[in-house]
């Protein structure tokens, strides 16, 4: 296949679209169709998707259908859910958009998620938490479920307790390049199992994924908001803290330049403020007697750390609640020195006029730097730090975002590794096979690149952070 398939492959003749209506129950859409766009529509606003037709799968049936479509016309298929993570614009493709496919099932005498390809965390922290239970979620509800367990998963409040999202998949079910059907298990087909987990969407398109869930009710934690002023003292004392917190604690602290407008907290509008993100898994008591050297650094602004359940768990964080158009930049660290918060605060303090909205520095570690008896694709175990940077709601200063991202993580690379988790990836990361062979590490790259020239040899699915089939 040509890396030019997909331009001679950019319109499709309507005998094409007649013929694809034809072999599925759900819609489909041509770019002059008056649902087309709301169907290819994304969360991110800066990473819209122009596929050559879309199809509003509602069955496994249907996936099938769409992907032997493709296949028999060597187009290229794109998966869309939630698009909070874009990587291409989907030109010339077949869109599958899962949304419609998004069943929720708890079992609670196995502890066992059973989620179709479309649905999202919203659906099942809601579900889960009827039994008590919860999955290794992220931030944000919005997300889509499978796709974050599929990249990786480092939950901000169980990651350093459980590991991530992958370790704990139990079952895939997923259509292949040739239109199968497949039910992939660590026993059933145990190499595309291990690239599953970790490999994004290179191998297929997920209909169920089957996952272990925690008996998690409920958490102690919040967010303890200071002015920009203070920025240096709580940066610093935060960096050397939170190493010692346990594994049943995690924080992140975020410089966040909030907008004045409505929605936010009224000592938060228009303001620059330091945010320690923390949770704790343990007694109340224990929680507090940790938090106190930070409570100690300045005056609070805002706070918030109060019992919360854990289906609010994205209440604790500044994620957008609707479509925003946002550029964003990752990278992961191996240390954090006092020269590397130094170098933070020159590009992001309060004399720095930087235009970011919101740059997060996480702390890793526990369960998320262990191996696990059941090994997966995720690369970037062993980080110790993550950190992410975004410039949003205002596109016409887009390219000044770059500009300041790009600086941002120049301002770290002495202490940053290649090697990320997946779903921390931009659409301006891993364009190349060379980037993607850096950010997974050699050798985890080669097995990828065999086991997808296995099952997609003429990379079908390539609309992603790509491997390319070896």
């Amino acid at each position: 296949m040509t890396s030019n398939d997909a331009t001679n492959q950019a319109s499709l003749s309507a005998t094409d679209g007649a013929d694809l209506k034809a072999r599925v129950t759900g819609p489909v859409f041509m770019p002059d169709d008056t649902h087309y766009a709301a169907e290819c529509a994304t969360f991110n606003l800066m990473t819209p998707v122009r596929p050559a037709v879309a199809v509003g799968a509602t069955s496994a049936a249907d996936v099938q259908a769409a992907v032997q479509f493709a296949a028999e016309r060597r187009m290229p298929v794109a998966v869309l859910t939630t698009g909070h993570q874009v990587a291409r614009d989907a030109e010339g493709a077949v869109l599958i958009n899962m949304s419609r496919l998004n069943a929720v099932h708890i079992d609670p005498t196995r502890n066992l998620a059973r989620v179709e390809g479309g649905a999202r965390w919203r659906q099942v922290l809601d579900e889960a938490d009827r039994y008590g239970l919860a999955g290794i979620s992220g931030t944000a509800p919005t997300v889509g479920v499978v796709g974050y367990h599929l990249g990786g998963g480092a939950s901000p409040i169980l990651g350093r307790a459980y590991g991530y999202a992958a370790d704990h998949v139990q079952a895939i079910e997923i259509v292949t390049a040739d239109g199968e059907l497949r039910r992939v298990t660590a026993d059933s087909e145990p190499d595309l199992f291990w690239a599953l987990r970790g490999g994004k969407g290179n191998f297929g398109v997920v209909t169920a994924l089957e996952f272990t869930l925690f008996p998690v009710k409920s958490f102690y934690g919040g967010g303890l908001f200071f002015a920009g002023e203070h920025a240096a003292a709580i940066l610093h004392t935060w960096r050397d803290w939170v190493v010692g917190l346990p594994t049943q604690m995690s924080s992140s602290l975020a410089f966040l330049r909030m907008p004045p407008m409505p929605g936010v907290p009224e000592p938060l509008q228009g303001k620059f403020v330091m945010h320690v993100r923390f949770s704790s898994l343990g007694p109340q008591e224990e929680a507090e007697r940790l938090l106190a050297p930070v409570r100690a650094i300045a005056p609070t602004v805002l706070d918030t750390i109060t019992e919360l359940p854990y289906r609010e768990a994205g209440s604790m964080f500044t994620d957008p609640p609707a479509p925003v158009p946002w550029v964003e930049r990752s990278t992961a660290l191996r240390e954090f020195p006092a020269e590397a918060a130094d170098a933070l605060l020159a590009e992001l303090g309060p004399e720095s006029g930087t235009h970011l909205s919101l740059v997060e520095l996480r702390a890793l570690g526990g369960a998320l730097d262990r191996p696990r008896a059941l090994p997966n694709s995720v690369p970037g175990r062993g980080a110790r730090w993550q950190l992410f940077g975004s410039g949003g709601g205002r596109p016409d200063l887009a390219p000044k975002f770059a500009e300041e991202l790009n600086a941002l993580i120049g301002s770290v690379a002495p202490w940053a590794q290649d090697e990320i988790m997946p779903n921390l990836l931009s659409s301006r990361q891993g364009t190349t096979p060379e980037e993607m062979r850096a950010i997974y590490g050699s050798e985890r790259y080669e097995r990828l690149a065999a086991i997808k020239r296995r099952y997609d040899p003429g990379n079908l699915f390539r609309m992603n952070h790509n491997i390319t089939p070896a």
